[in-house]
């Protein structure tokens, strides 16, 4: 069964929207692991001509709503949804908010997709909850809600496609800097905004490994950069004027580590405080090749975004319904749903010197 758009998705200040055609007649092919994260160019204000949406079970339109649209790790997720898109016979355009703090900005695009009757949302949410009274509303008018990244209260979406354990994730980012520190001191954790989901879930259980593993680790503070790069470079400032022994910082964000490493670089602490967290590696090559970070990590973000667009067609075409056990075919991988309809991406990978110029996203 071939299908085709039936209509646009009119939002506030530019409209994404994921056409997607299966094709029975050949596989998608899974997305390669290393491509170059695109640049993010500002939505068209204009509003296209809406036409009446069609009810046809094989029509759908399926809308892209990250945390923001200007963070790298986004394009490079975009990427990822563009690909597999391509490999059902679609076309792919984004929206979302300026801002990654910004739960109201999402709620305005998820509130227009409604309207519009799309079939499916990719978000990643800014709130847990904030959001979750509009996605709410839009499975109520048969909208499939896909979160991928952040994830939101499970009874605000079908699935949540999760990039790694958030226990990896945590115990990851603290053995690195445990191994860079020499196991003592006092170290910092950067944050996104003080409301992100996935950030909060790991800087908890990071305060529970460091409890029971690493009891000569102090953390001593926690700040927030909202994922703007300006904050978060004169956050890493605040936090070394105000503690001066500090040795190591974490910061489990992609716009975080890089504004730190770019203060760093540039200050009598490089060498001396350590920085480790969540980058890719496009954002943080330099740094590392110039001794200011050592070894940082993540998952790889495009194949994030693919496995999220395969789960929303599967969705909207009823191959699955988000019940644990169902099956579905991203690429040439077969996944399985968890436990509280949650789909498990892998787990997170080291980057360092000596493997970072093998990843271009």
């Amino acid at each position: 069964m071939k299908f085709t758009s039936a209509g646009r998705w009119l939002a506030i200040a530019g409209t994404a929207v994921i056409v997607l055609s299966a094709c029975s007649s050949s596989s998608p092919t899974q997305a390669p692991a290393s491509v170059a994260a695109p640049s993010v160019a500002a939505p068209s204000v204009a509003a296209p001509s809406v036409a009446a949406p069609s009810t046809a079970a094989g029509n759908v339109t399926v809308g892209y709503l990250p945390k923001d649209i200007v963070n790298q790790y986004f394009a490079a997720a975009k990427t990822g949804v563009d690909k597999a898109a391509a490999e059902l016979g679609g076309t792919v355009t984004q929206v979302g908010p300026a801002k990654g703090d910004d739960p109201a900005g999402q709620v305005s695009y998820i509130n227009t997709a409604t309207q519009q009757q799309v079939g499916a949302l990719l978000v990643s949410a800014n709130d847990k909850a904030a959001i979750c009274d509009a996605l709410k509303e839009a499975m109520t008018a048969g909208v499939k809600v896909v979160t991928f990244d952040s994830d939101t209260t499970a009874d605000c979406r079908n699935l949540f496609i999760n990039q790694a354990t958030a226990e990896g994730i945590a115990k990851i980012q603290v053995d690195i800097i445990a191994s860079e520190i020499g196991d003592a001191g006092e170290i910092a954790i950067l944050s996104a905004s003080a409301n992100a989901t996935n950030q909060n879930a790991w800087i908890e259980l990071m305060q529970k490994e460091l409890t029971a593993n690493h009891p000569n680790i102090k953390l001593v503070d926690t700040v927030y950069g909202n994922d703007d790069d300006q904050t978060s470079f004169d956050k890493t400032q605040g936090l070394l004027s105000a503690h001066p022994k500090l040795k190591g910082i974490i910061s489990p964000t992609t716009v975080g580590i890089s504004a730190a490493a770019r203060f760093l670089s540039k200050s009598s602490s490089k060498g001396k405080v350590m920085l480790t967290g969540l980058g890719t590696p496009n954002q943080m090559r330099a740094f590392v090749k110039d001794g200011t970070v050592t070894e940082f990590a993540l998952w790889n973000p495009e194949e994030l975004g693919s496995l999220a667009a395969y789960a929303a067609a599967a969705l909207v075409k009823g191959e699955i319904t988000g019940k644990e056990g169902d099956k579905f075919k991203a690429g040439d991988k077969e996944y399985t749903v968890g436990a509280d309809a949650t789909v498990l991406l892998g787990e997170p990978y080291k980057f360092n010197k000596d493997n970072i110029d093998n990843f271009k996203f």
